[in-house]
């Protein structure tokens, strides 16, 4: 009998087999989510390519899963929980947010997948931060207690913006008056980075050619194809530092702070050379106390299926 995670975001779907021994994984297949008309058909057809029936099964996606129907904010799959474990037959069955595995992987991805950004040294079983720019913005925090850690969840990335320089209150005022509302996730995210590319450009009232999505955006930034561009990406990184340094705060996570997420990997040289770190840092008489809590970026492919593989080992055990 197998045991199986998924990792579920906006815009991919991952799978894969978790070996008996430890969470360890094998088979791995990624698909996009627009190619199933739902989540069980994906599933279905995963399974379809296994040898034996499958007895235990962890979802981690990138939604609330508090109540049994689970509605993603960033794809229009939805359901409900105990209906799909009755249709699939499986005894063992988890739906966890998708920050909550990627949490949980942190602690066991090898320091190979972890790019140091600036100062700071871990404080050995420290609270840790996890956050991430994808299609959405996901945030956790990672506590040990006794011998397990222990994936807090949160909706973060949904915090109301703050700015930290003219140049970002003028993008702030520029999407306040399309969104109301500006949360940390509409800058920090792949429709993020093309907001704050579209205020510059409103700002300035120089480029005509706009650029429409966040790869083509950081491609031209990183090529010097665009000077704005360019802004926007530091921008980008600028907001990210600050926001970075927000959630070291909140829980003392002097076991440091962890990037993953789609984007952030992509511009990894950029990120290392921007002012990523300075507003980290920056936050007046605490700046002191953030010197000392390293950040780190993960480049490890496959986090969410990781962190799922180590919820579905902790709770079999």
């Amino acid at each position: 009998m197998l045991s199986v995670v998924v990792d579920v975001g906006g815009t991919n779907i991952r799978f894969a087999l978790v070996e008996a021994t430890g969470a360890t994984l094998s088979s791995i297949k990624e698909y996009k989510c627009t190619e199933f008309e739902s989540l069980d058909v994906a599933i279905d057809t995963y399974f379809s390519t296994l040898s034996e029936s499958v007895s235990a099964l962890c979802i981690a996606i990138a939604s609330f899963v508090d109540d049994d129907l689970v509605k993603m904010m960033n794809h229009s799959w939805q359901f409900s929980q105990q209906s799909l474990k009755e249709k699939l037959g499986i005894k063992s069955f988890y739906v966890i947010n998708d920050y909550t595995a990627i949490s949980l992987a942190v602690p066991f991805i090898e320091d190979r997948y972890l790019i140091k950004l600036g100062r700071g040294e871990i404080v050995e079983n420290g609270c840790k931060a996890v956050f991430g720019a994808g299609t959405g913005l996901g945030v956790s925090h990672l506590i040990k207690q006794d011998t397990k850690w222990v994936s807090l969840e949160g909706e973060g990335g949904h915090t109301s913006f703050a700015p930290n320089t003219q140049h970002q209150a003028e993008v702030l005022l520029y999407l306040q008056a399309l969104f109301g509302h500006v949360s940390n996730e509409r800058l920090l995210s792949g429709q993020g980075l093309v907001n704050i590319y579209q205020a510059l450009v409103h700002i300035s009232g120089e480029e005509k050619n706009q650029l429409i999505d966040p790869a083509e955006i950081s491609s031209a930034a990183i090529n010097g194809k665009s000077a704005l561009a360019y802004q926007a990406l530091t921008l980008f990184c600028e907001v990210m530092g600050g926001f970075a340094g927000n959630l070291a705060m909140n829980l003392d996570c002097k076991g440091g702070v962890y990037i993953a997420g789609g984007l952030a990997p992509r511009f990894v040289d950029f990120i290392q050379t921007s002012q990523f770190r300075h507003f980290f840092e920056e936050k007046g008489r605490l700046k002191p106390y953030l010197i000392n809590i390293p950040t780190y970026l993960i480049t490890y492919n496959n986090p969410g299926l990781l962190g799922a593989a180590v919820y579905l080992q902790q709770e079999l055990v």
